[in-house]
């Protein structure tokens, strides 16, 4: 069973973790079933299934990921907004997530590019 991020941060670093072992499976599996992710830059990618042909995609042009330093997470019941800070120095990343039924946490919408 892979490992659930069972507070709003450990999603960042599981997706780190997940994406340098190149395991898109388990890359997919921080997103609700219908999450939003805004890459490519300017297009909206929506659901698991397509997805994973963007990270498949991703992991061949990116070949090592690095942790980033995170930005104060703002929750509000099960909903919270996680960021992190580029090490390139632009703009931010920034997620929103929602707590499971089982108390794990999973990515809704996520913009990784300003």
């Amino acid at each position: 069973m892979t490992k659930k991020a069972m507070t709003p941060e450990e999603i960042s670093r599981l997706f780190v973790e997940r994406a340098n072992a190149g395991d898109v499976a388990g890359l997919t599996e921080l997103y609700e079933p219908d999450a939003v992710l805004a890459y490519p830059p300017g297009s909206r990618t929506v659901g698991r299934d397509a997805m994973r042909g963007v990270f498949e995609e991703m992991l061949r042009h990116v070949p090592k990921f690095e942790p980033e330093d995170a930005l104060p997470t703002v929750a509000h019941g099960d909903l919270a907004l996680t960021s992190t800070r580029p090490k390139d120095g632009t703009g931010g990343r920034v997620q929103l997530v929602r707590r499971q039924p089982d108390g794990s946490w999973l990515r809704v919408i996520d913009r990784p590019e300003s």
